[in-house]
């Protein structure tokens, strides 16, 4: 078992969530109208749907977690029924939001922004989430990663409508180191089923300033995600920060991905990383 002082400490983000909508809303006044019909890396989804799915589920999350407000009751039995749900939702949100001018998407995206910020502000961050991270694998999750999962959905899709606008201005170490430490607490999970000897351990690391080093190491019966080494790293990959949030998010295809990491050491133990999707759908 990892010791607390080699255990990565929670991601406490929510004030990052204001500046990254303030981000969102300096962007979108920003675009000109054949900007709002351009494609995404996000199929099937223009800069008009990205922005049209973060209003929804910025509505959404203020209704159900804030409000406690329902309008149907669903049985989830697995994980992909989960993942149809919240494909279903997204879907229906993006058909509907879409239909705004993009100054009534705007207006209401600041004041949807806001009270959103104003919530994820005042949560305790280590009372129990009403939603957990079930990329994560976890059952149950505490509010600060909830809230830090949040921050990853605005800054990632974001930065999708910024890729394909040729707009820079999130990828800082403030904005986006947070975003990959989520993102990676994701890994001992998706190493569950990985099989290696007591005390193997893997280096991921994601080039650039905003990056850092993230190691994962086997226990008895888990991986266990650690800040720093703790015996010798017997498998390593450097991912660079500019297409690590895409790898993380579906984003860009596993041979593309490929072709701009390192790998050294086990090289099917590292290249696993290229894996993880720290997203629900």
């Amino acid at each position: 078992m990892a010791s607390p002082s080699t255990t990565p400490g929670p991601v406490l983000c929510a004030p990052l969530l204001r500046k990254v909508d303030n981000k969102l809303i300096e962007l979108l006044r920003s675009l000109t109208a054949a900007e709002w019909d351009l494609g995404t890396v996000s199929p099937q989804w223009s800069v008009r749907d990205v922005a049209a799915h973060l209003l929804d589920t910025a509505l959404r999350k203020l209704s159900m977690v804030r409000d406690s407000y329902f309008v149907e009751s669903v049985a989830i039995r697995s994980p992909q029924e989960v993942v149809a749900l919240v494909n279903r939702m997204n879907a229906e949100g993006v058909a509907v939001f879409r239909r705004l001018s993009p100054a009534v998407l705007i207006e209401l995206m600041e004041l949807a922004s806001e009270q959103s910020a104003k919530f994820h502000e005042s949560l305790d961050p280590f009372a129990l989430a009403a939603f957990n991270v079930s990329w994560a694998g976890e059952s149950t999750s505490f509010n600060w990663f909830d809230t830090a999962r949040e921050l990853t959905e605005r800054w990632h899709h974001q930065q999708q409508i910024r890729l394909a606008t040729g707009r820079h201005g999130i990828m800082t170490p403030e904005l986006y180191h947070p975003v990959l430490d989520c993102f990676l607490r994701g890994l001992p999970y998706l190493y569950r089923d990985v099989k290696a000897a007591t005390g193997t351990t893997l280096l991921a690391e994601i080039c650039g300033e905003c990056g850092g080093q993230w190691y994962l190491a086997r226990a008895e019966a888990t991986w266990d995600l650690l800040s720093r080494p703790a015996g010798r790293v017997a498998a390593s990959i450097m991912i660079p920060q500019e297409i690590a949030w895409r790898v993380f998010t579906k984003g860009i295809d596993h041979e593309s991905a490929q072709a701009q990491v390192v790998l050294d050491g086990d090289r099917a133990l590292a290249g696993r990383v290229l894996d993880l999707v720290a997203i629900v759908a």
